[in-house]
């Protein structure tokens, strides 16, 4: 298992903001998903392992509303959906379609599924609302999913807004939007955006107290001592 549950608390207490800085420093860079924004909750944390969906270009002959009773259909992906998971869904950025409507959502929210994330669209947005999903998408569109997508298969790699996103990577998302951390990579990434925000803390103490920019955000070797010296004493 990539995500202990120690491993989910620290995540949760830090940001996406923070986590994106962190990856940054360790080497990888396609790391936001680009296109998904906050939409249902609020921006809430979350946090958990992706569950990966993807849907390729429509095919006419196969992506029709008789599919949606396939086994191998959205509805049988969801039914393979562990809870505290996040369902990471590759739309292709597709606009004209929405992958998922309030029906499906509802029945991930039941399932304890942790979130949704796409770098496509949703519907019923009224109805998704009502489920309390948290969910971050591009956005809203009338048309269902077989009206410009076809639905391929599940827990495989993905490419979702930008991002090369594997099953069991850990996604954190919040109002600032969605991030995903390679599963090798999860408890490093917990410890340092741990103290990196723990430090952050501090700093933003000392802006807000008259401290300049340079040599407080990014510290130099005083301000690194003094800070070491004040967490030392519990301060």
């Amino acid at each position: 298992m990539t995500l202990t549950p120690d491993l989910r608390a620290a995540l949760l207490k830090v940001s996406a903001a923070t986590v994106t800085t962190v990856l940054i420093k360790q080497g990888v860079r396609r790391h936001f998903i680009e296109g998904a924004r906050p939409l249902v909750g609020e921006g809430e944390r979350v946090v958990g392992e992706a569950f990966t969906l993807r849907f390729i270009p429509v095919r006419e002959d196969i992506a029709t509303t008789a599919s949606w009773a396939d086994p191998r259909s959205t509805r049988g992906a969801i039914e393979e959906m562990p809870a505290g998971c996040v369902a990471v869904a590759d739309a292709m950025g597709v606009t004209a379609a929405a992958i998922f409507g309030d029906i499906l959502a509802m029945r991930m929210k039941v399932r304890n599924v942790a979130a949704l994330v796409t770098d496509g669209m949703l519907r019923d947005l009224d109805g998704m609302r009502a489920t309390g999903l948290p969910t971050w998408c591009a956005g809203v569109a009338a048309p269902p999913s077989v009206g410009g997508l076809t639905f391929v298969g599940w827990q495989e790699p993905i490419g979702c807004g930008g991002v090369a996103v594997y099953p069991g990577d850990v996604i954190i998302a919040d109002r600032d939007g969605a991030v995903c951390i390679p599963q090798a990579m999860v408890a490093a990434v917990a410890a340092e955006a741990t103290e990196q925000e723990q430090f952050e803390a501090w700093a933003f103490e000392q802006i807000k107290n008259g401290a300049p920019l340079p040599g407080t955000y990014p510290p130099n070797e005083q301000t690194r001592a003094r800070y070491a010296a004040e967490k030392k004493k519990g301060r």
